[in-house]
């Protein structure tokens, strides 16, 4: 894959890339929550991005939790001072179902900065799949085998 591809989809043209936050979102359904299946003006094109599993792996590593949780963080001014320095943030929000509903469970996300945009669009994006014919709301009565293999793609085993 061009650096080029993996930097226009990080930051739209590609000239900012490490200048702002870009977020993996490993759920395909709560990708469709944020885009409105497709319809929401400005994300009516849905893309998927495959990127290394050892590039995915090092994001985990060098994460930071996104909020403060008491007992894994000494303090909130120490997870704030870990946060602003860490290249990687994770949050976790509610999965959602066929009906853009959210479900009892959490999904990740991760979120990349400096360091982690940078090998995100010039080392770990292996290829970028327009899937918008995917996303458009289902109709529940059809046949739904492909959205739902999409929605719960797993990483293959290490």
């Amino acid at each position: 894959m061009p650096p080029s591809a993996g930097r226009a989809v990080c930051a739209g043209d590609g000239k900012d890339c490490e200048h702002r936050l870009t977020w993996i979102k490993p759920s395909f359904l709560w990708m469709m929550y944020r885009c409105g299946w497709g319809a929401k003006a400005g994300q009516e094109t849905v893309l998927t991005v495959e990127i290394t599993r050892d590039g995915f792996e090092w994001a985990l590593r060098h994460a930071c939790l996104s909020s403060y949780v008491r007992g894994v963080h000494p303090d909130r001014a120490t997870r704030q001072r870990q946060l602003k320095h860490a290249p990687t943030r994770i949050q976790w929000d509610p999965e959602r179902d066929l009906r853009l509903q959210a479900l009892p469970y959490r999904s990740p996300q991760l979120g990349l900065a400096g360091e982690a945009v940078r090998r995100y669009a010039d080392e770990w994006t292996v290829t970028i799949s327009d899937v918008t014919p995917l996303a458009r709301p289902p109709d529940i009565t059809r046949a739904q085998g492909d959205l739902l293999a999409h929605a719960l793609g797993t990483w293959p085993a290490a």
